[in-house]
């Protein structure tokens, strides 16, 4: 966990207007005015990983989105669902189809659908006939902890539950993709999903959110997504790795994200901005040069598929 080396391409200045053309694999836009995300009203706001959610309590629309890439060759993006309004999945992905016609942007969605309800096949049948629905998102639960996850555990709407394993089979009848979020004390669950439905791809957002930079937590973190790579249908989005309060540096998170190309190679990893949620700790620029900065030793055949390759083929852009 050295990051000696980090410091040292760090103080090699990054152009701020990279010729590297990128796909940002995972981004969210929100219409307060015009949508219901209860996350963003509702008081008080419920628990953030980030800490404080409500500086994300604004529009964030393409205009917005297009400022805060301003000097980076972005050529396509993927829109995350955004925890709208549960009652109304459809609402939120007939909404972003709206937002592409008008304004150019996403070219690809990951939309939502909940695996342990009634109306899951109907649901995400529904989603995937949508032109721009590549994949679903639902987070399973799980425990806040690593030491509470137990082996063998039944936790209720977790990936090892029964009710929401028979919504999995459905997206894995629809043909769509699913977006993993959940913290690497559960990718063995992740692993047996995995290996039961080997057709269906899994991609896993945020790197398994490795917010403990302890060393006992990163050596935990590391052997979860070692047993992970060994699954040949995992995906893994370079994202979300910020730490509260702390600015997103190469020193920071370069380990990390060297890792996990390390162990999914680079045919299998993807660069996402995850904005504006990372713009509580940093800006856009800041991320992907960053990423640029930790990224520049690598083969430019693989930043090409860590920055657009792997994101395309996923994504079918």
């Amino acid at each position: 966990m050295d990051t000696h080396s980090d410091a040292a391409l760090a103080a090699t200045q990054v152009p701020e207007m990279e010729n590297v053309a990128v796909i940002d694999a995972h981004h969210h836009l929100w219409d307060l005015d015009a949508n219901e995300h209860p996350w963003l009203r509702d008081e008080p706001p419920p628990a953030f990983r980030y800490g404080d959610s409500r500086p994300l309590r604004r529009n964030y629309l393409p205009a917005h989105y297009r400022a805060d890439a301003a000097g980076f060759n972005i050529v396509a993006t993927v829109y995350m669902e955004a925890e709208h309004d549960p009652a109304d999945p459809l609402r939120e992905t007939r909404w972003v189809h709206q937002i592409a016609k008008r304004d150019g942007l996403p070219q690809a969605m990951a939309a939502a659908a909940f695996f342990d309800r009634d109306d899951a096949r109907d649901i995400i049948f529904a989603q995937a006939v949508l032109p721009l629905v590549r994949s679903i998102r639902h987070k399973p639960s799980g425990v806040a902890h690593p030491q509470d996850c137990t082996a063998g555990h039944q936790i209720a709407g977790s990936m090892r539950c029964p009710r929401w394993r028979l919504g999995y089979r459905h997206l894995v009848e629809s043909g769509l993709h699913f977006e993993l979020q959940t913290p690497w004390w559960h990718l063995d669950d992740a692993c047996e999903l995995a290996a039961e439905f080997p057709g269906t791809l899994i991609i896993l957002n945020h790197l398994g959110l490795p917010a403990d930079r302890s060393q006992a937590a990163l050596q935990a973190w590391h052997a979860a997504m070692s047993r992970l790579a060994q699954a040949p249908n995992i995906r893994v989005k370079l994202s979300g790795i910020c730490v509260p309060g702390a600015r997103w540096t190469p020193e920071l998170n370069g380990w990390i994200v060297r890792e996990a190309i390390r162990l999914f190679g680079a045919r299998r990893c993807m660069w996402a901005s995850n904005f504006p949620v990372d713009g509580l700790v940093a800006s856009y620029a800041d991320i992907l040069s960053a990423m640029f900065v930790i990224t520049r030793d690598l083969a430019p055949t693989d930043r090409a598929r860590i920055f657009s390759g792997t994101a395309a083929e996923v994504y079918r852009l």
